[in-house]
């Protein structure tokens, strides 16, 4: 073949005027140029070769790279295979045609990335792989080049070539990864908010159909979960959707997961947020818990439950319960309270706040002195009115009770 002179002279005369443009542009253009630089001829020398590189290429990666080290059979071997002869054909047949169109074998390329990403793999996997082929692909260049009396300027630029385009194929992969990431993730969260919708279904969708959806979802159903509703939106999303169902985009936004074995831990992934956890359910019954937090909310800003970042709902059972409806609480609070009607506010608050201390504690003086803060004379006297407004019906099991249930509703 046609070589340039011999010796650094000869060489140069011949690529100077290129070198100092190839080493500096851009990567695209910077390939181009070297390809430009080797002798058309260079593509016969190594192309009889070429099965036996690609050979040695394949065996190095599956001794070197864990990943790769399995039988070459099914889609992993035929992409392995396809990849590394692609990957050869193109860079011989660009050799001195650099502007040679070669989309088709590019797609190989993109398409290995995307490969990576079905198999579970990170990118690394992969560039660690190209790595390797070009070491291998390299070395026997070289031998074959000096075999074949490739001046040793020529060689330099065929090795600064060779890793220059596996940077090519490589950033080609990782787009290739990118993408099918970027489709799976937009799939994955489709399924994630249909499996969200057949949960918070009433009534329940059936057991099948949400098992397969959470299947497909890539969500472990727990035995039991929480559905928390969300209010006063911050800036970001809370922590806590990361591993949950969410949707933050509607005017009712909540979240489902799996109930905490932490709670502080899921509080704090609701920084920023007002939040409401409803009571820790079966997947089945998902949307009672969900209506439970979103009543929570309401009775927060109703003020009948106190303002905090995050609303317990098993915290507050009966209120939920009895606030449901709004006539039933009060009803009774007026049948079982009505001796407190004609107080004043003042007096009514102080005579209901010991009430609720005398019945919760069956009379204990001590003990509803030390929660109301007063002392133990003026716990006596105080019931001592009661004894009077209420008379027997402080005696009375189902009287008590419901007292209870009137007082703990009364904002």
């Amino acid at each position: 073949m046609t070589r340039p002179q011999g010796g650094r002279g000869g060489v140069e005369a011949t690529f100077g005027p290129l070198l100092g443009p190839a080493r500096n542009a851009g990567d695209g253009t910077r390939l181009v140029q070297l390809w430009a630089l080797l002798p058309r001829e260079l593509a016969a020398v190594f192309r009889p070769g070429l099965p036996d590189v690609a050979g040695e290429v394949v065996r190095e990666i599956q001794r070197t790279i864990p990943d790769y080290a399995r039988p070459l059979d099914g889609a992993f071997g035929k992409a392995l295979k396809t990849g590394v002869q692609a990957a050869f054909l193109q860079f011989l047949d660009r050799i001195g045609k650099p502007d040679t169109p070669a989309e088709d074998r590019r797609q190989v390329f993109v398409k290995l990335g995307v490969h990576e990403h079905t198999q579970g793999r990170n990118v690394d996997v992969l560039q660690a792989a190209y790595r390797v082929g070009a070491r291998v692909t390299w070395r026997r260049m070289a031998e074959t080049g000096t075999r074949a009396g490739v001046p040793s300027a020529t060689l330099c630029l065929l090795a600064e070539a060779i890793f220059a385009y596996i940077d090519e194929l490589s950033a080609l992969s990782v787009a290739g990864h990118a993408e099918a990431r970027e489709k799976a993730a937009g799939a994955l969260e489709r399924r994630r908010h249909r499996l969200m919708e057949l949960l918070l279904t009433e009534p329940p969708s059936p057991p099948g159909m949400v098992t397969e959806a959470a299947e497909l979802a890539r969500w472990r159903l727990p035995d039991r979960l929480v559905a928390v509703a969300l209010d006063q939106p911050g800036d970001e999303p809370p922590a806590a959707a990361a591993d949950a169902l969410a949707d933050l985009e509607s005017s009712a936004p909540c979240l489902v997961l799996p109930a905490p074995e932490d709670r502080e831990q899921l509080a704090s992934g609701l920084t920023g947020w007002r939040a409401a956890i409803g009571p820790a359910v079966p997947p089945v019954l998902a949307a009672r818990s969900l209506r439970a937090a979103r009543e929570a909310l309401r009775l927060v800003d109703a003020g009948v439950l106190d303002d905090e970042p995050v609303t317990w709902c098993d915290a507050h059972l009966s209120r939920l319960w009895l606030f449901k409806e709004p006539f039933l609480a009060a009803e009774l609070s007026r049948r079982r309270l009505g001796p407190l009607a004609g107080l004043t506010e003042k007096q009514y608050t102080r005579l209901a706040g010991t009430l609720l201390a005398w019945l919760e504690t069956c009379g204990n003086v001590r003990e509803v002195a030390d929660r109301l803060a007063v002392h133990p004379q003026t716990v006596r006297s105080r019931a001592q009115e009661l004894e009077a407004l209420f008379a027997d019906r402080l005696h009375d099991p189902e009287h008590r009770f419901e007292m209870i249930l009137a007082l703990r509703t009364t904002p």
